[in-house]
């Protein structure tokens, strides 16, 4: 077991005022580990980082769907209209309601809509929250199994599946899972595993097997969509709209974030230990920046990697940026 190393700092004046440490895998589809940082065999929960793994048993078990669809089952989205709308829509052609998801209510993270509700004294529901995506794609797969319980049940049809899947791609056995801030069950794996499992999406091709047809069409339409599994203003999605065709990423809380590099059959995960978000956006920008998708001094990158801190006048008064020996 190796400790995690630091991996990205924020500095004000001359004095580094804080510091993230972290672990990272970047894993080849048949090369194996190409590089590690940190302690690759750190267990984790990977959260929201691995909603296509989620979404798998679903595609691959031929339930129809559109590109747009199976971006939303891998978004952890903003809550904007055109997230909502797309699905309240979903919902409704499955005869369903707000009622039949059990995602929990979350006030939307876009801060028109959230206005928006305000304004109308509207209480926000169980679409605006950021993993709807997902929930509805779980509905449609349970009704395709004619399972019965609840879809999110660890031990009912959908998440057995899930699970199944999960192991195979990460290629061990989860040693457990935690409930997601959704409800759904959370499988553990290191970070190894992770990587492992996202080298398996970025090698995916069409026609080599039905579960690679399934991978390749997740990966893909999260590519041609990014702003639906994300939103605005979201490192997710500005990395992807920078880079199109060249990347998939997906984030999850607690500073987990993956990555899906098809031209390189790359996977990539890491996993900032105090779960600082702002931390994950910076790693994950310096690793894309390691294995080619953007020069340092592209904007989608430099606004994480090298981002000034200001004071409440605007003025610079320090930068966060990944710490020397990391990459």
């Amino acid at each position: 077991m190796s400790d995690p190393i630091p991996m990205v700092e924020l500095w004000r004046g001359d004095l580094r005022e804080s510091v993230h440490l972290g672990h990272a895998v970047a894993y080849h589809a048949t090369g194996g580990v190409i590089e590690s940082w940190g302690d690759p065999d750190a267990v984790i929960y990977p959260r929201s980082s691995c909603k296509m793994l989620q979404a798998l048993p679903m595609v691959e078990a031929g339930v129809p769907l559109s590109s747009e669809r199976m971006a939303l089952a891998c978004a952890s989205h903003e809550g904007a209209s055109v997230h909502v709308n797309a699905v309240r829509g979903w919902l409704a052609e499955l005869g369903l309601s707000d009622d039949d998801l059990v995602c929990g209510r979350e006030r939307p993270r876009d801060r028109y809509l959230q206005e928006a509700l305000i304004r109308e004294g509207s209480e926000p529901e169980q679409v605006h929250n950021q993993c709807s995506g997902k929930h509805v794609g779980f509905l449609q797969f349970h009704r395709h199994l004619r399972a019965k319980g609840a879809y999110v049940d660890p031990d009912g049809s959908v998440q057995k599946a899930v699970r199944t899947a999960f192991e195979e791609l990460t290629g061990m056995n989860s040693p457990g899972y935690g409930i997601d801030g959704c409800a759904a069950p959370n499988f553990a794996t290191t970070v190894t595993g992770l990587a492992r499992a996202m080298a398996a999406f970025a090698a995916a091709e069409e026609g080599q097997s039905t579960r690679r047809n399934a991978m390749y069409s997740l990966r893909q339409s999260m590519m041609a969509h990014p702003f639906l599994v994300a939103g605005q203003g979201k490192t997710a999605s500005r990395f992807m709209e920078a880079a199109p065709g060249r990347v998939a990423v997906k984030p999850g809380a607690e500073g987990v974030y993956v990555a899906m590099l098809p031209e390189r059959r790359i996977g990539i995960a890491l996993k900032i230990v105090d779960g600082a978000g702002r931390a994950a956006d910076t790693a994950m920008a310096a690793l894309l920046t390691r294995f080619g998708i953007f020069p340092r001094d592209a904007w989608a990158v430099r606004v994480v990697r090298d981002a000034p801190i200001l004071n409440r006048a605007g003025v610079q008064v320090g930068v966060t940026r990944t710490s020397p020996g990391f990459v």
